[in-house]
C-alpha cells in the first residue's frame, strides 16, 4: 500500500484494525522485496539433491529481519519526535501497547535534557540551579517509581537512603548538598519516619527543609502525628501506578516549581 497515510485515519481504528493493516502491508512489501532479492541472486541449483527448496523461505526471513531492524530505527525516531512535542513515557507506552516502564526500558535516556535530545517539557524554564531531593524510602520498588516520576518532569538530583539514620548521616555530612525537598516514608528499619521527622523539625539547621510524608498508611494517628511533628504535607501512596506517578509529580510541581525555595548560603 505505498503512499497510504495511516496516520490520517489511525485514530478512527482500533489496535486490532491497525495491526491487520500493518500485517497486510508488511507481508506484501516483504513478498515483493523477497522476489527482487531472489531475482538479483538467482543461481543454478544443478547437482543439488531434489527436495524442498529452503531458498525462498530463508530469503523471506532475511527480508523480515531487515524490516524489523528498520522498524526499530523508525520507532526510536518517532519516539524522539513525540517526546520533543511533549509526550512522556506513559503516552509512548500507550501508543505501543506497553507499560510506561516498558517504554522507558525500550528507549532509555529519551528525556536526559541534553541539547541534542528531546526534553519532556520543552516550555519549562531552566532552573537557576538543579533541584535536589532527598528520598527516605526503604522499598526499592517505590523508590524507583518515585525517581521515574520525578525525572519525567525535569532535571532532579535525587539521593535515596533507606532509613532515618542514613538520612541524618547524609544531611550532616561535611559538604553535603542541602536538599530542596525531603520525601519521607514512615515505616523503615533502624529509625522510622516519625522519629526522623521529630529530629528534623527540632534541628535549627534542618527544620526549614520542606518534608512531605509519602506513605502507605492512612491511619488517623499517623496523619495527626506527622502534622503534629510539623510535616509540610502528608500524602498516602495510591495503589494504582498512574495515580502514584501523578501524586509524586503533584508534590514535585508544588514544592519544586511553585513554592519559593529557601536560598542557599553563598
Amino acid at each position: 500500500m505505498p503512499g497510504r497515510n495511516f496516520a490520517h485515519f489511525a485514530p478512527m481504528t482500533t489496535s486490532q484494525d491497525t495491526a491487520a493493516l500493518m500485517d497486510a502491508a508488511v507481508a506484501d512489501l516483504a513478498d515483493r522485496l523477497t522476489r527482487r532479492l531472489l531475482d538479483l541472486h538467482d543461481t543454478p541449483r544443478e547437482g543439488m539433491a531434489e527436495g524442498p527448496d529452503p531458498t525462498e523461505g530463508l530469503a523471506l526471513l532475511h527480508v523480515l529481519d531487515q524490516v524489523r531492524l528498520t522498524a526499530e530505527r523508525l520507532q526510536l525516531r518517532a519516539a524522539a519526535d513525540a517526546a520533543r512535542s511533549g509526550a512522556g513515557y506513559p503516552q509512548l507506552g500507550d501508543a505501543c501497547g506497553i507499560t510506561r516502564q516498558g517504554a522507558r526500558k525500550r528507549w532509555p535516556g529519551l528525556f536526559d535534557h541534553s541539547q541534542d535530545k528531546p526534553t519532556e517539557h520543552p516550555m519549562m524554564t531552566a532552573p537557576a540551579r538543579p533541584y535536589d531531593v532527598l528520598l527516605v524510602e526503604d522499598d526499592m520498588a517505590d523508590a524507583m517509581l518515585i525517581e521515574e516520576a520525578l525525572s519525567e518532569r525535569g532535571t532532579r538530583n535525587l539521593v535515596q537512603v533507606a532509613d532515618g539514620v542514613a538520612a541524618l548521616e547524609h544531611l550532616r555530612a561535611p559538604g553535603s548538598v542541602r536538599p530542596d525537598l525531603i520525601v519521607l516514608d514512615l515505616n523503615m528499619p533502624r529509625m522510622n519516619g516519625r522519629d526522623l521527622l521529630q529530629i528534623l523539625k527540632t534541628d535549627e539547621n534542618l527544620q526549614s527543609i520542606p518534608v512531605v510524608v509519602l506513605t502507605t498508611s492512612s491511619a488517623p494517628e499517623d496523619i495527626a502525628g506527622a502534622y503534629g511533628r510539623h510535616a509540610n504535607a502528608y500524602v498516602t501512596k495510591p495503589v494504582n501506578l498512574d495515580e502514584f506517578e501523578k501524586a509524586v509529580q503533584s508534590i514535585d510541581s508544588f514544592y519544586l516549581d511553585t513554592a519559593t525555595r529557601v536560598p542557599r548560603e553563598q
